[in-house]
């Protein structure tokens, strides 16, 4: 099951409380306050683990709570401070406060993690307060009381090349073809219904991550259809492969509807390096008008590949141009992701890395 949004909520432990005691000796007369402090509360951390790769974990559990800090003890015993929690989440999830909307964090890398609460710090023993003046405070401190938040998880899938194009283009039997991930493929519009990611091999020590998002239509942007849903996912690639139906109508015209639904969703995307498979080259009438619209494409400088997924005709030559131009493709920060930076509180590796 592919869940890609969740919302839940998150409590730091509250710090241990100080400790009131008085030495107590034979023979050490007026021995003094020894209370300790109290330990620190749990943070709550958000970890990048890149083995998951949904939010389905969160539909089932969505509160999460640290553990508190030990009280402090006579003897200038310190109270032991709580293990932190740690919440693994998938490569590509962003975080959001849910309240305010602010975005805490963008977790892209394995092992990069934000702390999303605090623990509450130890309140101070008695001992803490004692002075030439005051000699027998009979007081300490309560432990500080963990932050606590609701939190809004968004996952945007990270992959090489994200396949766009109208329901039953053939992004589904592309990626299919190309990689050993098997969506679902069918001859009725909106078959996929998440995306897909799939490893493709192109030589021995070389390969992309490519993924079969799913269909959009014109005004998609505004909540049309199903693809609207998974706008978000295009952000993340590095390349964009427009699959058009060569035996459709008018494939500019759709090529001009997909390129203006990502504008309208995000003018950045309209910059980001693209190409385009021109499919179905099995059908007659796709043959027929081949040339004509690789012709113009490749006036406007975008390279244009015929391929027929059904039969593999054009795949490998698609596969090799690719590669060579994500190889151009500098990595991090063409992806638009503000983790290419680290956010307040967010660490960049996992501690200890």
């Amino acid at each position: 099951m592919f869940i890609d949004q969740a919302r839940i909520y998150v409590r730091a432990g509250d710090g241990g409380a100080g400790c009131v005691s008085f030495r107590r000796e034979k023979f050490v007369p007026k021995g003094g306050p020894d209370g300790g402090d109290g330990g620190k509360g749990g943070d709550v951390i958000l970890r990048a683990d890149e083995g998951l790769h949904t939010l389905v974990d969160f539909r089932y559990r969505r509160v999460f709570r640290a553990r508190r800090g030990e009280h402090g003890q006579g003897g200038n015993r310190t109270g032991r401070s709580a293990p932190d929690l740690v919440i693994p989440v998938p490569a590509g999830t962003v975080v959001r406060d849910a309240r305010t909307g602010e975005v805490l964090a963008d977790l892209v890398r394995h092992g990069q993690e934000v702390v999303v609460a605090r623990g509450g710090r130890g309140g101070r023993g008695n001992a803490r307060f004692a002075t030439p003046t005051r000699r027998a405070p009979r007081f300490a401190e309560p432990g500080g009381k963990g932050e606590e938040r609701v939190l809004d998880l968004e996952l945007r899938v990270l992959a090489d090349v994200g396949f766009v194009g109208f329901p039953n283009a053939g992004k589904s039997t592309l990626l299919a073809r190309i990689s050993a991930a098997r969506p679902k493929i069918a001859d009725y519009p909106f078959t996929t219904l998440h995306p897909h990611l799939g490893v493709v091999r192109v030589a021995e020590g070389a390969s992309f991550v490519a993924a079969d998002l799913p269909g959009l239509i014109e005004g998609a942007h505004r909540g049309a259809g199903l693809g609207h849903q998974f706008l978000r996912h295009v952000s993340r690639t590095r390349l964009l492969l427009f699959v058009l139906d060569l035996a459709a109508e008018d494939p500019m015209r759709a090529y001009g509807v997909l390129r203006e639904e990502l504008r309208a969703y995000d003018p950045a995307l309209a910059e980001r390096p693209c190409a385009v498979a021109l499919n179905k080259m099995d059908l007659p009438e796709a043959r027929a008008r081949v040339e004509q619209v690789r012709a113009a494409f490749e006036a406007r400088g975008i390279p244009a590949y015929p391929i027929s997924a059904l039969t593999g005709e054009g795949v490998v030559a698609l596969v090799q141009a690719l590669y060579a131009r994500l190889r151009e493709i500098p990595r991090g920060e063409e992806m638009g992701s503000p983790g290419a930076k680290a956010l307040p509180g967010q660490r960049k590796a996992a501690r200890g890395g």
